[in-house]
């Protein structure tokens, strides 16, 4: 079951972001240094006393602007009210209410989906005296607060709180939970509406429609050859409103929302444009969500010199989507639909990778290797001693290194660890996830269980 999202809109500086960072308990920051995973980042997942969402934050709504920025900035957050499920509308408590923000209200209202109508900057006394003023917006219940100082946040949070579904603690059950779901993702105008005409073409069959979880969205159920798979919430599959057709190229949200319900993801670049920073942020975001991930090079038969331009793109591959440097890459054109049942075998072959489990011996064997040929650095000038390495779990396969100092593991030895792990064990297509533990921890468990029995 996807997680809802609760979208942050209002006018520019009226503490959005604030509001968003003090949600998510900090200030929200790039934490890894490689280019395309993180970059511009206006969405993050959040928790309130143990319910989940994804939370957005856009950059303001101006109703009716000639600035081409504002302009921009309007269509991010006509497609945030679109796909958001819960809507906090975010005002200036010091400016009062405004013109703009009355037309503001009349949009959201429009949108049939629940709002949450907070007045912020209210710090005080002194700042209450323009409140009754946005009881003109037809509101019974609004929410002053701070974002900044934190007076009022946690009636807001309360509210929200109720009305956000509880998160699930059990996988879905049934046949579709064994299905395949597999996410179709790319920028405006790579051809993806083709690519999925392709592949529903005279060698495939529709099985059935299966409801989606959320609101407006139905998947559909495929086979091919006896294989079944989900495709989720793919553009030409379903119809979009008028207003998707106007903000598409704010493809990210639809990506985030696609890709939390899948197994692997299908991200489709324009092999005649090359990479670009959106195809950058859109594999970043199925690396982050731990998805299975091949890179499909779409529109191959538009590309003249084909040999020259494969090399070009497994070398900007490798320096513009280096954290994706594990996935299979496919040159295909939906148009003439070249390749295109090759994508079935490489889609199982991923998605084995991101179920792949190596026993702890075969493990250790390698890690022990590894950590002889090249010794980890230093930590404050003590050695930090690697003991074993254990899988913990899979999709994405994820590692537990035992040390006896967690923080002296240096990202980059993290990294050399998981390219040793890839070349003796494979895990193409697939994440990996490398987490340090200290020994005592492990230990500590152990005798809290042997209490227990």
């Amino acid at each position: 079951m996807p997680k809802p999202i609760v979208a942050i809109v209002g006018r520019p500086n009226v503490g959005k972001s604030t509001l968003f960072n003090r949600i998510l308990g900090r200030n929200f920051a790039i934490v890894e240094d490689m280019p395309g995973v993180t970059r511009d980042r206006n969405y993050a997942e959040a928790e309130w006393e143990e319910k989940h969402f994804l939370l957005v934050d856009t950059g303001g709504f101006e109703p009716e602007t000639d600035d081409v920025m504002y302009s921009k900035m309007r269509d991010q957050t006509t497609l945030a009210v679109e796909e958001a499920d819960i809507i906090i509308f975010l005002l200036d408590g010091k400016e009062g209410l405004l013109p703009s923000d009355i037309e503001v209200s009349h949009r959201l209202r429009a949108s049939g989906k629940p709002v949450l109508y907070a007045i912020n900057k209210v710090d005080g006394v002194r700042h209450e005296g323009l409140l009754p003023d946005f009881y003109r917006l037809g509101i019974d219940t609004l929410y002053p607060l701070s974002a900044q100082h934190g007076p009022g946040f946690s009636d807001l949070m309360d509210e929200l709180w109720r009305m956000l579904p509880e998160s699930p603690s059990q996988p879905e059950a049934g046949e579709e939970a064994v299905i395949p779901r597999i996410s179709i993702l790319g920028r405006p105008n790579v051809g993806k509406s083709s690519f999925v005409n392709s592949l529903i073409g005279e060698d495939r069959m529709i099985v059935s429609p299966v409801a989606g979880t959320t609101r407006d969205s139905v998947d559909s159920l495929y086979q091919y050859y006896g294989r079944k798979y989900i495709l989720v919430d793919t553009a030409g599959i379903r119809s979009r409103g008028r207003i998707s057709q106007g903000v598409e190229k704010y493809s990210v949200m639809r990506a985030m929302k696609s890709l939390v319900r899948a197994d692997v993801a299908l991200v489709l670049i324009d092999a005649s444009e090359g990479i670009t920073e959106q195809d950058e942020r859109i594999a970043g975001l199925a690396h982050e969500e731990g998805k299975g991930l091949i890179l499909i090079l779409n529109k191959w038969d538009l590309v003249p010199d084909k040999e020259e331009a494969y090399k070009k793109f497994m070398t900007d591959i490798q320096q513009r989507l280096k954290f994706a440097a594990y996935a299979p890459v496919l040159t295909i054109s939906a148009k003439t639909r070249q390749r295109i049942t090759k994508i079935f075998d490489e889609i199982d072959r991923v998605i084995q990778e991101t179920e792949k489990r190596v026993p702890t011996a075969e493990l250790n064997r390698v890690f022990e290797r590894l950590t002889a040929t090249h010794e980890p650095p230093l930590y404050r000038g003590k050695r930090v001693k690697y003991y074993y390495i254990t899988q913990g779990s899979i999709k994405p396969p994820t590692f537990i290194l035992f040390v006896n100092y967690p923080d002296g593991v240096h990202f980059s030895y993290l990294r050399y660890i998981e390219n040793n792990l890839r070349e003796a064990f494979g895990f193409q297509g697939t994440p990996l996830r490398i987490f340090a533990k200290s020994r005592r921890e492990e230990r500590t468990k152990g005798e809290r269980s042997s209490k227990k029995k």
